[in-house]
């Protein structure tokens, strides 16, 4: 019997190295997506051709972890980070075809257009700058602290600084509700671009 079961032991490690050994890949595993050279010089000039190519090569980096082909398109990827500029901080999606043509009616998001508007890419509003100005404003404190973000914003094609506020908020069986109002900040000159109210019921 202790015969039987250490063979049985031993067949189920070996089955075991070979199963994992064969290609299989771990759930925390990421691939990443093969990529034509077309589509990757395609895609590049097509950033570049926003954002000039200093500004790229300084500040772009394409992500081919998060990059996916789902055909007959690719879904780029690529990360935009300022050293210099922390908070800036954000990614850059677009679809594009397997000839290398932008699909020009579906969503192009995070690409500033440095090019067009060279104040677009020049943040000097910081995170502490940003909630000064608010403060300024008289924005609401609020029941709990602010929600700060730098973010696209898709309706006005450039980065904001947005800081959400909460006035109200429950929860409960109904799930949540809250309330309260969302200020956006051009973050090259610091102006308020709106004052909104959001709500949730």
């Amino acid at each position: 019997m202790p015969n039987n079961y250490f063979k049985v032991i031993v067949a189920v490690t070996i089955l075991s190295s070979i199963y994992y050994s064969c290609g299989h890949t771990s759930i925390n595993e990421q691939r990443e997506t093969d990529i034509p050279i077309n589509v990757i010089q395609e895609a590049n000039l097509f950033v570049v051709s926003k954002t000039g190519a200093a500004f790229f090569n300084n500040y772009i980096s394409l992500d081919k972890i998060k990059t996916k082909y789902s055909p007959p398109n690719y879904q780029m990827v690529y990360n935009l980070f300022i050293p210099e500029k922390p908070y800036v901080k954000a990614v850059i999606t677009f679809a594009i075809d397997n000839s290398g043509t932008v699909i020009e009616n579906k969503d192009i998001l995070g690409i500033p257009n440095c090019n067009k508007n060279p104040a677009q890419c020049d943040w000097q509003v910081d995170k502490d700058s940003a909630v000064a100005i608010a403060k300024g404003q008289g924005l609401e404190k609020g029941i709990k602290d602010w929600k700060i973000t730098f973010l696209w914003n898709p309706e006005r094609q450039m980065y904001v600084w947005r800081i959400l506020t909460t006035l109200r908020e429950f929860q409960g069986d109904f799930g949540y509700r809250g309330s309260g109002k969302e200020m956006l900040i051009n973050p090259s000159s610091g102006d308020v671009l709106a004052l909104n109210g959001w709500q949730i019921n």
